[in-house]
């Protein structure tokens, strides 16, 4: 398991978030994400980060790896947080400085954009963190079934979207293999112009790359040797079915929607 990364991995536990149906931490995560872009106010933003942490709790899945899951991320959290707070319009400015702008405005919008990014991460990360790639399958497959009726391929689409969360660690495992082996044979990716640099990428892009291929090959061999017709009707080892704690989290998940509302009022 890559621990510089934690989105696209599975955590295993025995927790209570763990067992719920993974149709219900779908659309609880959905749901959650949606509700993210509603929040404005303090008491708002504090309400939906206290239910987020006490979801990573109930899951038993170690805090610093979810933040891992961050990583990724630092450079696009550090670009919307610096678009904000220098191009968001504003009557009075606290610096003004030739185009440099900053107002507080844009810094209160600034902040809130940088924590809406780490919500949405962090949710995603531990829906990843505590469902199995073919749990979540399932559930993609389960939810998108109406859409099969108009001809939308289902089966093909939570496959596909299955397949590219398990294979983000992967290929992160080998993006660090091949920088170790490149960095062994003296290639240097810290000094140099922008331009050296990003020349510096081709010995590393082409290798990956040529992984990739050879990787989604090898699946499509296995997948046509184990007989996979993603038209054909297919049975489920283990039934997707729920239980009592699955009845309580959507109860809960409904809670949510209106507490959400009020606490953006306050």
């Amino acid at each position: 398991m890559n621990t510089r990364i934690s989105f696209g991995q599975f955590y295993p536990a025995d927790s209570y978030i763990h067992k719920l149906d993974p149709r219900v931490k779908l659309v609880s995560v959905f749901i959650y994400i949606v509700m993210i872009f509603a929040v404005e106010s303090v008491p708002s933003y504090f309400f939906v980060m206290s239910c987020l942490f006490v979801a990573m709790y109930a899951s038993h899945v170690p805090f610093r790896f979810v933040m891992r899951g961050l990583r990724a991320i630092w450079f696009m959290m550090f670009f919307t947080v610096a678009l904000n707070i220098f191009f968001t319009p504003s009557d009075e400015y606290l610096v003004h400085f030739y185009f440099i702008k900053i107002s507080a405005d844009g810094l209160v919008f600034a902040a809130k954009m940088a924590v809406r990014l780490f919500l949405l991460v962090t949710a995603s990360s531990l829906l990843t963190l505590t469902t199995t790639p073919l749990s979540l399958s399932d559930a993609i497959e389960f939810l998108l079934k109406p859409l099969a009726k108009i001809g939308f391929p289902a089966a093909e689409v939570a496959m596909m979207m299955t397949i590219s969360l398990r294979f983000i660690p992967t290929l992160m495992d080998e993006t660090d293999k091949i920088i170790k082996a490149q960095k062994a044979r003296g290639a240097d990716f810290e000094t140099g112009s922008i331009m050296k640099r990003v020349q510096m990428l081709v010995p590393i892009l082409v290798p990956l790359f040529v992984s990739a291929f050879r990787r989604a090959e090898e699946l499509a061999t296995a997948m046509e040797a184990r007989c996979y017709r993603p038209e054909s009707p297919r049975t489920k080892m283990k039934a997707l079915k729920f239980e009592r704690i699955d009845y309580i989290a959507v109860v809960c998940v409904i809670v949510f929607i209106p507490l959400v509302i009020v606490s953006r009022n306050l």
